[in-house]
């Protein structure tokens, strides 16, 4: 940071070395440890100044995708089916409302579900 003349702040890119922290070490994604020796994980204490790179955690499609994959089948195909084979002379209240509330409700619930990591 430096200042103008009159007083006023002049940003100086040169002025800031963003690629190197006070003690030398490089502050890139190969760096396993943060400053306090821990893991850098999001459970670290200072996780906002050493972030994980998203490319280096399991994102595997696993159980849970497959989970999300019935879901999105009830979803899809089960309730409107249902919603189709409903008998006119019950209530249209269940059959317009009700049976499609429940599978995106689910629907909604399980993609969050699905997605979250522990």
């Amino acid at each position: 940071m430096t200042s103008s003349d009159d007083g006023s702040y002049v940003h100086d890119p040169s002025a800031f070395d963003g690629d190197v922290d006070g003690d030398g070490d490089s502050d890139g994604a190969a760096n396993a440890t943060n400053k306090t020796g821990d893991s850098a994980d999001e459970t670290g204490p200072d996780w906002t100044e050493n972030p994980q790179n998203p490319a280096t955690v399991d994102r595997d499609f696993d159980w849970r995708g497959w989970v999300l994959v019935g879901v999105i089948i009830v979803a899809f195909l089960v309730a409107p089916i249902s919603i189709l084979l409903w008998p006119p002379t019950l209530n249209y209240f269940v059959a317009l409302l009700i049976l499609p509330l429940f599978p995106a409700a689910l629907l909604a619930v399980t993609a969050v579900w699905a997605t979250t990591r522990p």
